[in-house]
């Protein structure tokens, strides 16, 4: 199941849901579903069974390098 990446249209709140089967999502501060979607980056296995965090996103998505949650300290 895939997690998703939304930001609310109505109140600015940028959150990451997983969506099960037929389910509708709603922004978890204002409960609106006015919501902008984009697929999460995913973690890939690295050898050893170890998560490693595939490359970040360009400037300008969420969450992504300059934002500090990256974990590559731009």
């Amino acid at each position: 199941m895939p997690i998703y990446e939304y930001s609310c249209q109505d109140c600015g709140n940028e959150f990451e849901l997983l969506i099960r089967g037929q389910e509708q999502a709603a922004c978890p501060t204002c409960g609106k579903a006015h919501l902008t979607k984009a697929f999460s980056v995913p973690a890939a296995p690295a050898g050893g069974g170890e998560m490693q965090q595939l490359p970040c996103r360009p400037s300008g998505g969420m969450g992504g390098c300059g934002s500090g949650s990256c974990g590559h300290n731009h």
